[in-house]
């Protein structure tokens, strides 16, 4: 049966769905030696070669990871663009991705995998998923602050989705979001006046934050079990 090229490279663990379309657009990847185009489908049979590298079926076992990122970290699979980019810092011995970014001044919790497949359940919006975050900014707190973050706020020519906050400590609170706009915590905070000194996710769906920064564990089965468990109605 044939499928989509970029489900095909995102099954057998090569990347995600969505970077697999870069590398078509960039011409990198071929089948059957004829440069590849988006929305391609390919069969088992098929000789598909991503830059320069064979593709073979059921090559990898799938690895799902969890790293508590230091600051300075940059979210990038490219090594050529980022020195401190976080592959050469975690430098596994297999190919894997972030699901998803934390900037580079965020510290804090990011899955890494070669499971093309769960990036885009995880990630879309739409589907709901949560992530906590802990952030301390430059001045004490309102409750007209924490009112209004937690109702929306106007930031990349959209309303930002409703929200928990609660404040922890006089400068200091918790916020769980369910979508992931570019720097969306900070520019939610820039919006009310106000500066993040120190921002840190604390937890992605069932997946908490649990080992000192620059350290990395496999998820556990039972992790596994609820995360799919959460996922089976979030689309790819």
């Amino acid at each position: 049966m044939k499928i989509r090229l970029n489900k095909y490279l995102s099954e057998v663990g090569h990347c995600s769905r969505r970077n697999a379309d870069k590398l078509i657009k960039e011409g990198k990847v071929t089948v059957n030696n004829i440069i590849a185009e988006l929305g391609a489908k390919v069969v088992d049979d098929d000789q598909i070669v991503v830059e320069g590298t064979l593709i073979k079926k059921n090559q990898a076992k799938m690895v799902y990871m969890a790293l508590n990122k230091p600051k300075g970290i940059v979210c990038t699979t490219d090594k050529s663009v980022e020195k401190n980019n976080i592959i050469s810092f975690i430098n596994y011995h297999k190919r894997i991705f972030p699901i998803g970014r934390l900037d580079k001044n965020t510290e804090g919790l990011i899955l890494l995998t070669n499971d093309g497949d769960i990036v885009n359940k995880i990630l879309r919006s739409k589907n709901n998923n949560e992530k906590e975050y802990e952030v301390s900014v430059n001045k004490n707190l309102t409750n007209d602050f924490v009112q209004k973050m937690s109702s929306g706020i106007p930031i990349l020519g959209t309303l930002t989705k409703k929200c928990s906050v609660k404040k922890i400590k006089k400068n200091k609170f918790k916020i769980i979001l369910t979508q992931g706009l570019n720097r969306q915590i900070r520019r939610m905070c820039n919006y009310l006046d106000y500066k993040v000194t120190n921002l840190k996710r604390i937890r992605i769906m069932n997946i908490k934050l649990d080992t000192s920064p620059g350290k990395w564990r496999y998820l556990t089965q039972n992790e596994l079990e609820d995360l799919n468990s959460l996922l089976q109605k979030s689309s790819k």
